[in-house]
């Protein structure tokens, strides 16, 4: 049953269904998580194979440095993808619901993966294999792109007032169990099969991307238990009951809230930029510039993905009390100084540097990304919701997921690795100042 209740002045506050049909919003929550937590995992094998194996197997004639280059410019194009994905699955979240458009990213997510674990190297069909590759990973990025938004708005939407971050936590913890299970295989499937020797880069690194198919079907049978939100719900018989023409999500979102969206997209883009960093970028820096073997980076990704979850949970719940935009805010100042620090800590050599620099580098990002999990969807009219916040989060991901650590690797050979940190400052400093001028939402009804 959905109970609405109003305040003094008469004006109904969001929904707050305890159980919705069958659905409970514990059952949300966790579908969420579990959803978000297959799509990453697809997202970040991929990464983990560009830093260690993409460079050898499709890009074997560039050499080492163009190749580590022409293989996160490969990682880069899922960035590309994912505000295209955003606007085409935004307009059908928002036309026929949260629940069918989840369903189809996910089934997308895990073609597109899938595919990736049976293509043949450079060695075997050529030229055709990076181009293949790039076609697989722009339909990563495309389901990606649709599939945070409606994961969020699930359970943004069936969220009572004033645990919207507690619930909206649920699917940003996907990323780092996704890490997790994405390390954890390439290091098992490394130890067993030796992750130098051929056997690892001709079929070993492949199970990773084939072992996605099972989760998937996991995926698909959690998110085909859930109903529909009481809030899209509502939307629609509103709509049904006007007479008047319906316009397009994506218009109106644009039309209505572009400032919202833009600074939503640069609030955000220091969150990508240190996840991104901090987990693809550095599994190369470690392993190709350091010298620590595999099985260490792989293991210290691991350890680091269970330090952000941690300050997911605890970042998420703190902007139920004191506000989302603080908490970002916070992240977003730690951001700038740790940025300068970042590489001449690095740069020592020192395996404990390097198990710190990880780290810290990834609870940063957990403490903004905690909060915005809430923070979009609050943001934006729900005939609109999936777009606006889609677009916001992915437009985020192309300033901070794409252009870094597609540039990382050139800046610090032209101008040391230092360079990069002051990329990031500077990122940081631009998110600071976005996240200040939005306003807060944790008391906003939906």
């Amino acid at each position: 049953m959905t109970t609405v209740s109003t305040s003094g002045g008469g004006v109904p506050h969001a929904p707050t269904p305890v159980r919705q049909g069958g659905t409970s919003v514990r059952k949300v929550a966790i579908a969420s998580g579990i959803g978000t937590t297959i799509e990453f995992y697809d997202f970040f094998i991929y990464g983990t194979a560009a830093a260690l194996v993409f460079p050898t197997v499709f890009f074997p004639a560039l050499g080492s440095t163009a190749g580590t280059v022409a293989s996160f410019a490969t990682f880069a194009v899922a960035f590309i993808a994912r505000p295209v994905g955003a606007m085409l699955f935004g307009h059908y979240g928002d036309r026929i619901g949260r629940k069918k458009t989840l369903i189809s990213t996910l089934i997308l997510m895990g073609v597109s993966t899938f595919m990736i674990g049976l293509l043949p190297g450079a060695a075997t069909i050529g030229v055709a294999a990076p181009i293949l590759l790039v076609l697989l990973r722009f339909g990563q990025g495309f389901a990606v792109g649709g599939e945070w938004a409606g994961a969020t708005l699930l359970t943004a939407e069936y969220a009572p007032p004033g645990k919207r971050g507690l619930y909206a936590m649920f699917p940003q913890l996907g990323p780092a169990v996704a890490f997790i299970l994405s390390s954890a295989t390439f290091l098992v499937t490394g130890t067993l099969l030796g992750d130098t020797n051929e056997a690892f880069l001709d079929y070993g690194w492949r199970i990773p991307f084939l072992f996605s198919a099972v989760l998937v079907g996991i995926g698909l049978y959690m998110r085909l238990a859930i109903e529909e939100t009481p809030v899209f719900r509502a939307a629609q018989q509103a709509d049904r009951a006007d007479a008047a023409p319906r316009t397009l999500p994506l218009m109106d979102a644009w039309r209505y809230q572009t400032k919202e969206i833009l600074l939503s997209a640069g609030a955000l883009a220091t969150l990508f930029a240190f996840f991104y960093m901090g987990t693809a970028f550095l599994t190369s820096y470690g392993t190709k510039t350091l010298g620590f073997s595999r099985p260490f980076v792989l293991t210290v990704g691991i350890a680091s993905a269970v330090v952000f979850g941690f300050t997911i949970v605890v970042s998420a719940l703190y902007s139920d009390r004191i506000g989302r935009r603080r908490v970002i805010m916070i992240s977003c100042g730690l951001a700038v100084v740790w940025a300068l620090a970042l590489f001449p800590l690095l740069d020592t050599g020192s395996p404990a540097a390097f198990v710190i620099g990880v780290m810290v580098t990834l609870a940063i990002f957990g403490i903004a990304y905690g909060p915005c999990g809430a923070l979009l969807p609050e943001m934006f009219q729900t005939r609109y919701r999936y777009t606006g916040a889609g677009l916001g989060y992915n437009l985020a991901g192309v300033l901070g997921g794409a252009v870094p650590p597609l540039i990382a690797a050139p800046l610090a050979s032209a101008y040391g690795s230092a360079a990069i940190g002051v990329l990031l400052a500077v990122l940081g400093m631009v998110s600071l100042l976005c996240t200040k001028a939005l306003v807060e939402t944790k008391d906003d009804a939906l």
